[in-house]
């Protein structure tokens, strides 16, 4: 892997404390005005790697490594990261609190205006949306264990208030996120006469079936996913209209609280619960953010730490659920058939009638995730990467651009999501969501693919394929102005673009962090097994415990203290060929072969000395 992740994550800490750090001062912004979402990404550039990777950790300030000191030197000596942290920690939170006490998850300077002359209202500025739940849920998971173990190492009685407090505000704010992922969740049901039902069956219908046959088909694959919902008995999503067989279905998240989503009970410390106004119809990519923020919440260091009280246990059950179904949903939709699967069908066609390669991508990145639940095949894996390798040519990644490449526009401007709904808030413009994120995912998928790989051979395509992806990334970073060597820079790559970026973009930069993480694990995780390395290893381990026998048997050590030694020094050998043998058979075969030698001079040694004495 030529990524590097170390290196790599240790020079984007160095730019993100010169960007960040003004005067002995942490400043908020970037490319856009401050907002709940931009701020928490901001904030996860440090907080992510330093929770998900250990030589990274910052939370015990005598184990901070060396070389993280040297990175986060802005911030002050191994004592004063944590608490200059804990600060801004604490600033973020009641940034984002009313004066009512409850948490906001306002899109702010994200949102954009779908008409030319009229601007958002302040009101639709203020509206809650998914990608700041999601956001929350990972920060605040990550700072209420950075507050679990840092405390451990404070005795100052002010820090330890302060701390204290902190936990109790960042779990006021994971519950309200958690409240919020559950009012934005939808099942959208029509029939299959519908023009959603019709755009969905010419979606799955690869080989030209019946209406009807397919109809029958998506009931079969989908009967799972239809009964589990009617075990939604919080938040939005629920429905009765899934009991008639012939309706089709879709789940997901909207963009935000759907319209005439009801209240969650028995909730508190979360203050108001606002009124929603999103169209009630999943959207991909409010879908895929709300799934990455969800698995979070069960992660093994989530549980590990007992990060969740028993309110939180609650609602992260619910959560659990939609995320189980709605990844069981789209996998099937998106693998739908006998041979080729729909997703195999680029670009892909939502319910409600638009296209993109964009939304390809995004279904994709659910049926990875779906993989990672059970034991995918290789053979699964490798018309995943396939379909990524070709998004990656389509979007001018892997392949060079001519001109004003259509496919430049998945990186600048990006794909503009229309906010359905928003438009009856203040009687102000429809409201778009930009993301220019196209690039990071697919690294981001090709990682975690590479990490599910059981074959050396598909593991090396893909890390070769994400090295590929990497170059095309490396060059986007800023090369001058404030925020130098962070992203994003599309006009490096491609020259006809006309925009250029002076600020950091932390929207672009958390995804990269985010797949330097994945690059991390992926260097530090276990290797794919070759069941040829292993039965080769098997063998020579065999042999050379046959051998070792036999001059253990046949060798005279009395008085000999140096033979005995050796022969000790050899067992010790062999014993650990066979602790790695299934885990590192390479590894394993290399000290067999070095006994295996060992033992051939003592044999010779042996047959000279009885040859001499006879």
């Amino acid at each position: 892997m030529r990524i590097q992740p170390r290196e790599q994550l240790l020079n984007i800490w160095r730019s993100i404390v010169e960007t960040s750090m003004q005067d002995g001062k942490w400043t908020w912004g970037g490319q856009l005005q401050p907002n709940s979402i931009s701020d928490a990404e901001q904030l996860l550039t440090i907080m992510y790697p330093a929770a998900d990777v250990p030589i990274f950790k910052i939370d015990l300030p005598d184990q901070i490594a060396d070389d993280v000191l040297g990175a986060l030197r802005g911030f002050g000596d191994e004592l004063e990261i944590p608490q200059v942290l804990t600060d801004v920690l604490i600033e973020y939170i009641e940034n984002y609190t009313d004066e009512k006490g409850t948490p906001y998850f306002s899109g702010g300077s994200y949102f954009r205006s779908a008409e030319d002359k009229r601007d958002p209202t302040p009101e639709q500025l203020a509206l809650d949306v998914v990608d700041s739940f999601s956001m929350s849920v990972t920060l605040m998971l990550n700072t209420i264990g950075f507050v679990r173990v840092f405390r451990g190492a404070v005795r100052n009685t002010e820090l330890l208030e302060k701390l204290a407090y902190l936990e109790r505000i960042a779990g006021n704010r994971l519950t309200a996120a958690m409240v919020g992922l559950l009012r934005s969740f939808v099942v959208n049901v029509f029939t299959p006469e519908s023009p959603e039902g019709q755009a969905l069956i010419r979606s799955v219908n690869q080989y030209g079936d019946s209406s009807r046959h397919v109809v029958e088909h998506l009931y079969r694959e989908l009967v799972e996913v239809r009964a589990s919902t009617r075990e939604f008995t919080i938040g939005s999503g629920q429905t009765s209209e899934l009991d008639n067989r012939n309706r089709l279905f879709e789940l997901g998240w909207s963009w935000g609280i759907v319209k005439d989503a009801p209240q969650i009970d028995g909730v508190t410390g979360i203050g108001e619960q606002r009124a929603g106004f999103a169209q009630q119809v999943p959207f991909l990519y409010f879908t895929v953010n709300a799934l990455d923020g969800i698995a979070d919440l069960f992660s093994t260091r989530t549980v590990i730490l007992g990060l969740l009280n028993e309110e939180q246990q609650r609602l992260s059950s619910a959560l659990r659920l939609r995320w189980e179904l709605t990844q069981r949903y789209w996998a099937t939709i998106a693998t739908f058939g006998e041979a080729r699967w729909p997703l195999e069908d680029i670009p892909w066609k939502t319910t409600d009638g638009r296209e993109s390669d964009y939304y390809s991508l995004l279904v994709t990145s659910m049926v990875v995730q779906e993989l990672e639940t059970r034991r995918a095949s290789d053979e699964e894996l490798s018309r995943l990467h396939r379909i990524l390798e070709e998004l990656a040519q389509r979007g001018r990644i892997t392949r060079r651009a001519a001109g004003t490449d259509w496919g430049v526009r998945f990186h600048s401007p990006g794909n503009s999501v229309r906010l359905i709904g928003s438009e009856n808030v203040a009687d102000g413009p429809r409201l778009l969501w930009q993301v220019s994120d196209y690039s990071a995912v697919i690294l981001k998928r090709t990682l975690r693919l590479a990490s599910m790989a059981r074959s050396t051979e598909l593991r090396d395509n893909l890390i070769e394929f994400g090295d590929l992806v990497w170059a095309h990334l490396d060059r986007r970073r800023l090369d001058s102005g404030i925020g130098k060597g962070l992203w994003d820079q599309p006009g490096n790559v491609y020259s006809d673009l006309q925009e250029w970026n002076d600020q950091p973009s932390w929207y672009f930069t958390e995804r990269i962090v985010e797949c330097l993480v994945f690059a991390t694990k992926l260097v530090t995780g276990r290797p794919p097994q070759s069941r040829q390395l292993v039965d080769h290893a098997r063998d020579l381990l065999n042999e050379a415990n046959k051998l070792y026998d036999y001059e253990v048997l046949n060798s005279t050590i009395a008085g000999r203290g140096s033979l005995r030694y050796e022969l000790a020094q050899l067992q010790t050998t062999l014993n650990r060929a066979r602790e790695i043998l299934y885990e590192r058979p390479g590894t394993a075969e290399a000290l067999t072969l070095e006994v295996l030698r060992a033992l051939d001079k003592l044999e010779v040694a042996r047959k000279k000395a009885e040859e001499g004495a006879g």
